[in-house]
């Protein structure tokens, strides 16, 4: 396996044939009620309860996309809700992703300036090296919030460096309201958007950054709900990995994505969460396999590979 993390995500997409990753948001209330059914599991109120009912539905789900997808994201939020509990399920997953063979990004949108920064990407990023945590990992990659400028990148790229892994800084987001700040446009006719990715993109092309294949381990976070405004960042980036939420759920279709795809199908991760994790309420998958939600999540995973090359093959 590459020690680099952009050489490791070329192998893992050209391996798996796509470009889609699946995301973890879990909901208790939202789980299958054959977990939360569970006498042990039954619990929402019971922090232990919950998160094992969390842990059993996420790691199912891993082994579900495993064969299917180059990796997991994992959004930290969903279990700093139940504090020490869930965190410690957080990592267990890293541990259960790892041993898929999967690629792990940490959603944890950590964004700091100096001595705190650097502390936050040892946190984040460092496989720990205390005693009593030895067999503890990191993630492969996380999510950071670039909106502090240079340095409060600069440390999340150097730990990122120093350990064979990556980070996705946020530059242009998918949520609706991100329009008003993001995309104001400067007295050189520069949308902040556009500043931070000229910050990050700086940043990325350090010759220690880059791996064997030509990308580096700095990417960008770019929503592909905006196509009308970010669609000269896959030309202007070049050497960059561009994590791409907003398809699904959030509104944005398969071609809306994989602009951000070069022609051999890398350079881009498109994240399906919602979409996919849930499809078992969806009445199309609901008609098709009932009650067999691991079935729903399945087909799920497939009809999204197929949208997502079709577009590729449209695109080309």
């Amino acid at each position: 396996m590459a020690d680099h993390f952009a050489d490791r995500l070329c192998e893992a997409v050209n391996t798996k044939k796509t470009c889609l990753v699946v995301g973890l948001d879990p909901v208790y209330g939202r789980l299958p009620e054959t977990i939360r059914s569970h006498r042990q599991m039954n619990d929402e109120f019971d922090a232990e309860a919950a998160v094992d009912a969390i842990f059993d539905f996420c790691t199912q789900v891993m082994r579900i996309v495993a064969p299917m997808v180059p990796a997991v994201k994992i959004n930290i939020a969903f279990f700093e809700k139940y504090l020490w509990e869930g965190l410690e399920t957080y990592y267990a997953l890293i541990s259960e992703a790892e041993d898929l063979g999967l690629e792990i990004i940490g959603d944890v949108k950590r964004g700091d300036v100096g001595h705190s920064a650097a502390v936050y990407a040892a946190a984040h990023l460092q496989n720990p090296e205390l005693a009593g945590l030895e067999d503890t990992l990191a993630p492969d990659a996380i999510t950071i919030n670039g909106y502090t400028g240079a340095d409060g990148i600069e440390p999340f790229a150097e730990v990122a460096t120093q350990q064979g892994k990556g980070v996705f800084v946020l530059v242009r987001t998918s949520n609706p309201s991100a329009a008003p700040i993001q995309d104001i446009v400067d007295a050189d006719g520069k949308a902040t958007y556009e500043r931070v990715a000229d910050i990050v993109g700086q940043i990325a092309d350090k010759p220690e950054r880059i791996g064997k294949k030509g990308y580096s381990n700095v990417g960008m976070v770019v929503g592909g709900t905006a196509p009308n405004v970010t669609s000269t960042l896959r030309r202007n980036y070049d050497k960059l990995w561009f994590l791409v939420p907003g398809y699904g759920s959030q509104g944005a279709s398969a071609a809306d994505c994989v602009r951000f795809c070069k022609p051999d199908g890398t350079g881009a991760l498109i994240n399906a969460s919602r979409s996919i994790i849930y499809a078992y309420e969806k009445p199309k998958y609901k008609e098709q396999f009932g009650s067999d939600w691991k079935r729903c999540i399945e087909q799920a995973v497939i009809d999204a590979k197929i949208d997502l090359a079709t577009a590729m093959q449209t695109k080309l």
